[in-house]
């Protein structure tokens, strides 16, 4: 069992989504899919090609802390997190908190993305995403995975870091 949260994060098409998902069922875990808290103003823009501003992400971040702030400890966000700023203020609200950066290429992300159905993000802000992400490698309580690797070894390698077998 996870003893603290754990945040799943990357950019759009990293998978972020289907590694928390998973992450969180294997560990009895309240999953938290950080994308159904985007505002409909955020995802109209999103849908229509346009990368969100800091400004936009302010009250999305807020309430993604104030789920964090909830109180369960057995959590898994996923959320892109992309800038060190986004991250810090997430571990605000959860001392502790721990990342999983899902590392991914951009053609890799922009091929996922364009495989989606029904999904508000437009492949063409992937670019977007690389220009704002600011890798957390290096921060403390991060543990970087190659997001291309196949699910169930992703998933080992998260469960065996959460439980201190594994050092980032």
């Amino acid at each position: 069992m996870i003893e603290l949260p754990v945040v799943v994060m990357g950019v759009a098409g990293c998978g972020k989504s289907s590694l928390g998902g998973a992450l969180a069922q294997a560990e009895g875990a309240h999953l938290i899919e950080g994308d159904a808290y985007h505002s409909e103003s955020n995802r109209e823009k999103m849908r229509r090609g346009i990368a969100l501003t800091d400004d936009d992400r302010a009250d999305w971040l807020d309430v993604l802390a104030g789920e964090l702030r909830a109180g369960r400890a057995n959590v898994v966000l996923t959320c892109s997190a992309l800038k060190r700023a986004y991250r810090d203020r997430l571990r605000a609200a959860a001392p502790g908190l721990r990342f999983v950066f899902m590392e991914i290429d951009p053609a890799s992300a922009r091929a996922r993305i364009e495989t989606r159905d029904a999904h508000f993000f437009s492949p063409s802000l992937v670019a977007s995403q690389f220009a704002a992400l600011e890798s957390p490698v290096g921060e403390a309580g991060v543990l970087r995975v190659d997001a291309l690797a196949p699910l169930p070894q992703l998933l080992a390698e998260v469960g065996a870091w959460l439980r201190g077998a594994a050092q980032p």
